[in-house]
């Protein structure tokens, strides 16, 4: 499970420290509410969760860009979510404020 005592805003750790403290296996219902509020962007899974991770907290939006345009990071839909409720998925999830990055756990 993801720690949410403090937000990676308010850690003095470094990027690499935050981001495997913010890091965890979560269930579909974890990310729901971040989904609901446009917060949650899939990482395909032939991206690596960290170096997405890192390329969010060093603010590197031309590679962020370039994932995006790629389709190798997705903002999440309404069939995507009706999906991952209906196998009761799991994900690697990284919080990234505001952002959660996930990226579906293999069955």
């Amino acid at each position: 499970m993801l720690n949410d005592e403090l937000s990676p805003a308010e850690d003095n750790t470094s990027d690499d420290e935050k981001l495997e403290k913010y890091s965890g296996n979560v269930d579909w219902s974890y990310l729901k509410p971040h989904y609901e509020s446009d917060s949650m962007i899939y990482v395909d899974p032939a991206l690596d969760l960290k170096t997405a991770g890192l390329a969010f907290a060093n603010d590197d939006q031309a590679q962020v860009k370039a994932w995006l345009k790629s389709g190798d990071l997705v903002q999440p839909c309404e069939l995507h979510a009706k999906h991952w409720l209906a196998r009761n998925a799991h994900f690697n999830a990284m919080i990234v404020r505001p952002f959660v990055l996930a990226q579906p756990i293999s069955e």
